[in-house]
């Protein structure tokens, strides 16, 4: 019997008043790559004994979807493909809404929310499924899951119309609608605010080299793996802990000649020590080359900056490497986190230098890359509030790769939280044991 029953679906409308786009909102360069890497996907967990009755928490959660998409119109369109140029545009009209699923579960949802070991059956049953390999496909689903003493939320999103960032920017509309309150921004959908060189042949360019038998879009080969081989496993480094990684790799880095030319920030320490206990935890042969892969932010780093309440997928690709000996010598975390930062440097004077993020994933060997999504920064715990409290915890479903790992900021908003994927369970003991070590 399945962990997690769906009873019902229906759509939420987009409602009369909102304003839709004059046409479809064709999708950049930096968002063109997503249509073969499409799915984001994110549970919420909240449990207690004040919870509300479910069908009370149901009638909120739809009324203030409706609410919202008001100003989120678009993500209630779907993803299609413009036979005539060439693009891939979101197209939204007055009759499209958003698949919201119902369902329950009798899985314990103290233990699922509290245990250190991700129980992955049940977690990747409580986000809706969307086929998105085919144009045109919806780029927004949510479900609701009744349990005994909680429920679940998940959100399943197209990774071409919205980054980490977007998508929160989302959920936290929505959770202040649920409450009641007025969201004071407005989402903006404008791509012709993001100037990249080349423009939309860019992306034209970008769907014929990596999605050439639209409106099919197949996932890339290099990137497919066995997720359900997996282990899973979620830390947190609390803010004590934080500030001692940060003064560990400043020690080390003086004591070798080799420091940071700049104090690490959060994400930057946080990662090196992911790298540093991923290395340690693989059997690499001394000389191989371990990377480490990450996504930056690229709204801020483009000429002109694109503007903050820009909503869509605006990221520029980073990829660290070291020899695997310097990963696991005494200096490790001072050199990865010098390496990490580099690597932020250079896209920060370039940021068109990682617009083809899909590129390496044809090139180097993926076995030996950590692959980083997420950011410290991400205040999924505070912004998810729906009316009943803070998530008990909240998770990056799709953790399908060996070596993947996730990262936001911890529920004390302090701390950061890791989820981490490895294909062997005694990787996963190494790698917990190795951060341990590291934090001290």
């Amino acid at each position: 019997m399945s962990p997690v029953r769906v009873i019902h679906a229906s759509y939420v409308n987009v409602p009369a008043t909102a304003a839709l786009p004059p046409g479809p909102i064709k999708l950049t360069a930096m968002e063109a790559q997503w249509v073969v890497v499409p799915v984001l996907q994110h549970v919420l967990l909240y449990e207690g004994e004040d919870m509300p009755p479910f069908v009370d928490i149901l009638q909120s959660l739809r009324s203030s979807l409706a609410a919202t998409l008001r100003s989120f119109a678009p993500l209630a369109g779907k993803l299609v493909h413009l036979e005539d140029t060439g693009d891939v545009g979101l197209n939204c009209s007055s009759s499209d809404g958003i698949n919201f699923v119902v369902a329950e579960s009798d899985a314990d949802i103290h233990r699922l929310a509290g245990n250190e070991k991700q129980d992955v059956h049940v977690l990747e049953r409580l986000v809706p499924e969307v086929e998105m390999g085919e144009l045109p496909t919806p780029v927004l689903a949510v479900q609701a899951t009744r349990f005994k003493g909680g429920v679940a939320l998940g959100v399943t999103v197209h990774h071409g119309v919205a980054d980490g960032r977007s998508l929160w920017t989302f959920v936290e509309a929505w959770a202040t609608a649920c409450r009641g309150e007025t969201r004071a921004a407005t989402p903006c959908f404008d791509r012709s605010l993001v100037k990249l060189p080349g423009g939309q042949e860019l992306a034209r360019s970008f769907l014929r080299k990596y999605a050439p038998n639209l409106p099919k879009a197949a996932y890339p080969a290099p990137l497919l793996e066995d997720s359900a081989r997996l282990t899973r496993r979620t830390f947190t480094v609390d803010a004590r802990g934080i500030q001692r990684l940060k003064e560990r790799i400043l020690r080390l880095g003086e004591s070798s000649g080799a420091a940071p030319p700049r104090p690490p920030s959060t994400f930057i320490a946080v990662v090196a020590l992911a790298w540093t206990c991923f290395a340690r935890c693989k059997p690499f042969a001394s000389d191989d080359d371990v990377m480490v892969g990450f996504l930056a932010d690229a709204q801020h780093r483009l000429d002109p900056p694109v503007d903050a309440g820009y909503f869509g997928a605006c990221l520029t690709g980073c990829i660290a490497s070291l020899p695997a000996r310097e990963l696991r010598d005494e200096h490790a975390l001072a050199a990865a986190a010098r390496a990490v930062q580099e690597e932020v440097r250079k896209k920060t004077e370039d940021p068109m230098a990682g617009c083809d993020f899909l590129a390496p994933a044809f090139k180097i060997a993926m076995e030996r890359l950590m692959n980083v999504s997420g950011s410290s920064s991400f205040r999924a715990y505070e912004l998810a509030d729906f009316g009943w409290g803070r998530p008990r915890r909240t998770e990056n479903t799709r953790m399908i790769r060996d070596g993947q790992v996730a990262l936001m900021r911890g529920r004390d908003g302090q701390g950061v939280q890791v989820s981490v994927s490895l294909l062997e369970p005694a990787q996963m003991v190494e790698f917990k044991s190795q951060l341990l070590e590291l934090v001290g």
